[in-house]
């Protein structure tokens, strides 16, 4: 059975006074009250009064959203905790409006044993102010040539499995692991890459890179996974959660995919919804990631996927990197940069400001899409529900890198930009999980 951890602390007592709640999965989107006793949403209304030993927020020009789910992100727990651990990324998560969030196994050692999982779950339990998950390897080793022990993962609690960093190269690896999880009932979340079309690439094979003199990587390194897999999921019955799209031709077979009945999810990030292969001409690291950034086609392609929902999840790849494996020279420097404190202020910025993405597309993303492709339950303003929200001011604005990281690591491609949107409260699992309006004070 899934497990999240989260650190334990005292449930709350809130009146939200006179925000705007909006929660497009529950059709709600009016201006009123909210009451949280005991950590559950009790009372949705006009002119609620506030029950002794309750704080009260004044939310008047503010929003209260559902708390954000996160199905792709990196803690780094275990072994490299120099660039993140639960602590940290988890206040991160939090700072960004995120009440769950899923991390990946390639770690040191990989989470391929029931032994490393349940040690990372009991990291989770001790120190993150959020609901934490984890997905477990595909492989043991995640090296590609035999499976982890799925059933005895799943049974510790994975939420899926995944060799996330690198593909699972062989075919028939790949379909010996979809048969195992059918009957689990849980997803593989694929990195979809053909290493011997990428090996010496730096970034997006195209104009940019013959500019820069740079290695490219092809976008059918991608997509060529991509179809291979939706057609084994297809012949074996099982779900697959595709992770990171970044091109054209990969959306196109995910649809095609969808149309035939497979059960395929499919992700994309904010910095490959807003960015393209020309901020590389900075040559700034931090526009250095796996998959890089494509072409201006290619994102207006997966804004478009998102909006028809063959998107139907955003996810940050959070991939904190410590200051000397960013600065050094481009082709020497890490792939992977973070998001979790930038996340929905930078989509607001992009896509929602501009009138490119409507709002309720952009929080169905981050909040629906996820629990459909991993079970788990949705945050939702709704009576009854245990509080999973965050307040935010929508309208205010701030620069990356102006106000101090949560995270360990400021390896983002946002630094120095204006964003949109500022989350003031978290309230993860009936908990406080993050308070700038204490800051603030």
């Amino acid at each position: 059975m899934t497990r999240l951890e989260q650190r334990e602390s005292a449930v709350v007592n809130v009146l939200v006074q006179g925000a705007r709640l909006f929660d497009p999965v529950e059709g709600l989107d009016v201006t009123a009250d909210l009451l949280i006793q005991d950590g559950k949403i009790v009372q949705i209304g006009d002119k609620i009064a506030a029950p002794a030993g309750t704080r009260v927020l004044k939310g008047m020009g503010k929003t209260l959203l559902p708390g954000l789910v996160d199905p792709h992100v990196h803690l780094r727990v275990p072994g490299q905790e120099y660039k993140e651990d639960c602590v940290s990324g988890s206040a991160a998560a939090a700072a960004g409006g995120y009440t769950t969030i899923l991390s990946m196994p390639n770690t040191d050692p990989v989470i391929d044993s029931g032994a490393t999982l349940e040690a990372a779950l009991e990291r989770a339990k001790e120190g993150a102010v959020i609901q934490v998950g984890f997905l477990a390897a595909v492989s043991v080793g995640r090296e590609g040539e035999s499976l982890t022990e799925m059933r005895d993962l799943a049974d510790r609690g994975a939420v899926g499995f995944t060799d996330d960093g690198s593909p699972v190269e062989s075919a028939r690896l790949m379909r010996r692991a979809l048969q195992y999880v059918r009957p689990l009932n849980l997803p593989l979340a694929l990195h979809e890459e053909e290493p011997s079309l990428t090996r010496g690439g730096h970034m997006h094979e195209g104009a940019v890179s013959a500019t820069l003199g740079l290695g490219g990587w092809p976008g059918i390194a991608e997509t060529l996974m991509v179809a291979r897999d939706i057609r084994l999921a297809e012949q074996e019955g099982a779900r697959i959660h595709l992770q990171h799209i970044s091109v054209r031709t990969s959306i196109e077979e995910i649809a095609r995919g969808r149309e035939r009945g497979v059960r395929v999810s499919s992700e994309a990030t904010p910095h490959h919804l807003v960015l393209t292969d020309r901020a590389v001409l900075s040559l700034d690291s931090n526009f250095k990631m796996n998959p890089p950034l494509a072409s201006e086609d290619d994102r207006q392609a997966l804004i478009e996927g998102l909006k028809t929902g063959v998107i139907d999840c955003i996810a940050t790849d959070h991939a904190p990197h410590a200051i000397h494996e960013k600065e050094v020279p481009f082709e020497a420097a890490a792939f992977g940069v973070t998001g979790l404190e930038t996340a929905l202020p930078i989509l607001l910025e992009e896509l929602v400001a501009p009138d490119l993405v409507p709002l309720e597309t952009i929080i169905r993303a981050m909040t629906e899409g996820p629990c459909n492709a991993f079970d788990l339950e949705r945050p939702a303003l709704r009576v009854g529900a245990t509080a999973n929200l965050a307040l935010w001011d929508l309208e205010a604005r701030w620069v990356v890198g102006d106000r101090p990281f949560r995270s360990k690591s400021a390896n983002s491609c946002f630094l120095g930009d204006t964003v949109r949107g500022m989350c003031l409260v978290t309230i993860a699992n009936g908990r406080l999980a993050h308070d700038e309006l204490e800051v603030l004070a």
